[in-house]
């Protein structure tokens, strides 16, 4: 593997300079966190089997016509992608109660909630990821009205098709994050695209008949067989490796 300059270093994930104008090469890493940083570990495979479920989703997603930073996948833990002007907000998009909703409202995990709730939290490691409202994202300037209803009406429609995908192997989709970035075209034209990934490590996933949890819950709450649960969703999907999560090298990089 060659010498690569590296761009950008997440918890999850190492993004590297691309082979050509205006791309990144993604690598998932086997990586784990929680409750903003504060917990760490490592989940064996977690990044193969990640890359290979966040590549099926957003080919999916691609089909039905959601613009995605998604260009192809290059190897067992490496996709290749747009590189795009990331929005400073996660857009979480909640059908059932959990995790923080549930505590903030003392609502019982597992409600069924009357309709979608849409949040947003400034991406910022060092505030915990606050909940913020539309009034901030756009007096500070980090997206316009105009993005936020884009990026509105996209997140609904991706929860639509995913939840649907999602119930045809048995699983609900309780809730999941989202991230958006801009791309410019050549006369300037913006446009808002799904970047990050979508996978067990940002979508609550329950076994619909047993509400067995199948998603990084099992880590933050040290359920154990963390790794199965990952391997159950790749499974279900029909994408698991042959052999399961073969491991590869981590990549040399070029400071």
């Amino acid at each position: 593997m060659g010498r690569r300059r590296q761009i950008y270093e997440g918890k999850a994930k190492i993004l590297f300079e691309g082979p050509e104008p205006g791309t990144l090469v993604q690598y998932f890493k086997d990586d784990a966190t929680a409750f903003n940083n504060q917990k760490k570990g490592t989940i064996t495979g977690k990044g193969v089997l990640n890359n290979r479920i966040s590549e099926y989703l957003f080919q999916k997603l691609g089909d039905i016509g959601v613009p995605t930073h998604f260009i192809r996948r290059l190897n067992m833990r490496e996709q290749l992608v747009r590189a795009a002007e990331i929005i400073p907000i996660e857009v979480v998009i909640r059908n059932s109660a959990a995790g923080s909703l549930s505590k903030r409202l003392s609502i019982p995990e597992g409600t069924l909630l009357p309709r979608t709730i849409i949040e947003y939290y400034y991406k910022n490691d060092e505030l915990g990821d606050p909940m913020v409202s539309e009034e901030h994202i756009t007096a500070f300037g980090w997206a316009t009205i105009q993005d936020i209803d884009e990026i509105l009406s996209v997140s609904l429609r991706i929860n639509d098709f995913l939840s649907g995908l999602f119930l045809g192997v048995g699983l609900r989709l309780v809730d999941f994050k989202l991230e958006f970035g801009r791309i410019y075209h050549e006369n300037g034209e913006p446009q808002i695209i799904l970047a990050d990934e979508i996978s067990p490590d940002n979508c609550r996933l329950w076994d619909v008949k047993t509400n067995e949890k199948l998603d990084k819950d099992r880590f933050r709450r040290d359920m154990g067989s963390v790794e199965e649960a990952y391997q159950e969703v790749a499974r279900r999907l029909g994408i698991l490796p042959e052999g399961g999560p073969r491991d590869m090298p981590g990549p040399a990089t070029m400071q």
